[in-house]
């Protein structure tokens, strides 16, 4: 038969071993956790590469369309300056004739027009009261 000590370091032996089991089980679940973190993270590297090639292309790009577009719009400023200049060239080009014109007509009518014929006027309110 057992004796009291033998007893006890049985039990303590038997809690020992599941304790161990449990370990071991704890431990091996987390070796494969481990793994498939290690394979994820494989797996991400593997993709961040290409992504970043294609993240630098894409920004290169868009650095050549702000350059062109950079160019146009200068030239729209040259374009709008050179319409500004030759708006300004026909305005007097066109107007100075156009009113030399006017003033000979004009002439021309009062001189050919009868002498006691008074000029029709639009009069102003206080222009009529004071006639009255």
């Amino acid at each position: 038969m057992l004796t009291g000590g033998q007893l006890a370091g049985l039990i303590v032996a038997v809690f020992w071993a599941i304790l161990v089991c449990f370990v071991s089980l704890v431990l091996l679940r987390l070796a494969k956790v481990l793994r498939e973190a290690a394979k994820l993270v494989g797996d991400l590297a593997d993709q961040a590469g290409p992504l970043l090639d294609d993240m630098a292309k894409t920004v290169e790009q868009a650095g050549e369309q702000l350059d062109r577009t950079d160019v146009i719009t200068k030239q729209v400023a040259g374009v709008s300056q050179n319409v500004s200049a030759v708006t300004t060239v026909m305005t007097s080009v066109v107007s100075g004739p156009l009113v030399k014109a006017a003033s000979f007509s004009y002439g021309v009518r009062k001189a050919l027009g009868r002498p006691d014929e008074q000029p029709s006027r639009p009069q102003l309110p206080a222009q009529r009261k004071g006639r009255r």
